[in-house]
């Protein structure tokens, strides 16, 4: 199914029905860090977008890192290159001890 069929139109006939189901929208409300790990090669959802969300999350005031992973795809984190699926995890086991507790890494993993 194209965003067209699934939204009624497309972008510019029907932006509103866009608009409500984007995370920018809602960037506001975010208080929880979140973490970005985005393939550059994703054609499900393009780069620009992972940058805007942390753009947005920044802007808000919201902790958060973006990390992009060169030749990566939409699914780079289980079926990707096996070092990016490593660095992938790696990035994913500091995220949450830094902010779940546990032991606390000084420095995210090298990019």
């Amino acid at each position: 199914m194209t965003l067209s069929a699934y939204f009624g139109g497309d972008l510019f006939e029907t932006y509103e029905r866009y608009w409500d189901t984007s995370p920018l929208k809602y960037a506001d409300k975010v208080k929880t860090p979140v973490l970005i790990l985005h393939g550059e090669a994703d054609n499900r959802v393009p780069l620009e977008q992972g940058e805007q969300w942390f753009r947005a999350l920044k802007h808000f005031g919201v902790e958060t890192e973006l990390v992009v992973f060169p030749r990566g795809s939409h699914g780079f984190r289980t079926g990707g290159e096996p070092k990016q699926v490593v660095e992938a995890l790696n990035w994913q086991l500091w995220w949450m001890a830094r902010f779940l507790g546990g032991a606390r890494p000084g420095t995210p993993p090298a990019p």
